[in-house]
């Protein structure tokens, strides 16, 4: 079992991984402010794919038949979510995607036949009403945005179900894993927009949009891969997903402060109940056991957007 002081690092790790995380949405939004989507995504997960490329030689090849089938779905997921931030509030957004964790063991119902708890069923009333009151009310003003945002939880539920089913009794570097899932993402946006009339305008020459990447790639995907896999070897699952079920709050914060966005009280309210059930989903569906230094995590992770 992990000492004191090595859990509570694992976990402050994990604090710091689940505020960038929620600058994610902020950052991401002001990037596409200088170029459009698919060219966004094509470089931040091309750039992924060159750092991560070392990974793939020699028995990291096995990670190309699962990484394949899981980047395309990947690349759903972050058309739709960063489609998703282009057209709602980065706090709609950060609340809005943590509806993966509720809808997970329902997947997972569909997939293998796990039945989840009764309880679980009341979680997803409450993430119901919180996504009710954080998109109007009484006056529901559903977006494509905010439509698009829940597409991506249901996918992210989906991505994590298949990688448990594709995965199963592989031994494959989870880096070179990400390897072939970010260049899959890179050439599919590429592709796309080269397809499009009049294709992908040239990167744009701004420094801003330039940091913005670096830092979603080093900061949002890379650093805060090895804090995850590091916190799962040193804490519990349940501890683990609570922390980073703070996310969507840090979201909604930076939002706030950075993008000067408001989302009312209704809206804070709605935002904090998803974060309760979440929150609530994850206490009914993980072990409280903190896993052996040689095990793998209980979930495979799922890279983040924005």
């Amino acid at each position: 079992m992990a000492s004191i002081g090595t859990r509570q690092a694992a976990e402050l790790a994990l604090l710091l991984v689940a505020i960038v995380w929620g600058s994610s949405y902020a950052v991401a939004k002001q990037a596409l402010a200088f170029y459009p989507v698919l060219g966004f995504i094509a470089a931040r997960f091309g750039l992924t794919f060159l750092l991560l490329l070392p990974t793939l030689r020699g028995q990291g090849r096995a990670a190309l038949r699962p990484g394949l089938p899981l980047g395309a779905l990947l690349l759903a997921i972050f058309l739709c979510e960063t489609y998703g931030v282009l057209l709602t509030t980065a706090s709609n957004a950060a609340f809005l995607i943590s509806t993966c964790v509720l809808l997970t063991p329902l997947v997972e119902w569909l997939v293998f036949g796990r039945r989840p708890r009764a309880l679980l069923m009341l979680a997803c009333g409450v993430a119901v009403l919180g996504v009710w009151l954080l998109t109007g009310g009484v006056v529901v003003s559903l977006g494509l945005g905010d439509g698009l945002m829940l597409g991506a939880a249901l996918l992210r539920a989906f991505f994590v179900c298949m990688t448990q089913r594709l995965m199963a009794g592989r031994q494959i570097s989870a880096l070179a894993l990400t390897a072939v899932q970010s260049g899959f993402v890179a050439t599919g946006c590429l592709t796309l927009g080269l397809l499009l009339p009049g294709g992908l305008p040239l990167p744009p020459a701004s420094g801003a949009f330039w940091l913005a990447v670096i830092y979603l790639v080093v900061f949002a995907t890379l650093l805060a891969f090895f804090a995850q896999n590091f916190a799962l070897r040193h804490s519990s699952a349940t501890r683990v997903s609570m922390l980073m079920g703070t996310e969507p709050l840090f979201g909604a914060l930076f939002a706030s402060l950075w993008l000067d966005e408001r989302l009312g009280w209704l809206g804070w309210v709605g935002g904090v109940l998803l974060v309760l059930a979440s929150l609530w989903a994850v206490r009914l569906t993980t072990p409280v056991e903190p896993q052996p230094e040689d095990s793998p995590p209980q979930r495979p992770e799922v890279l983040e957007l924005a």
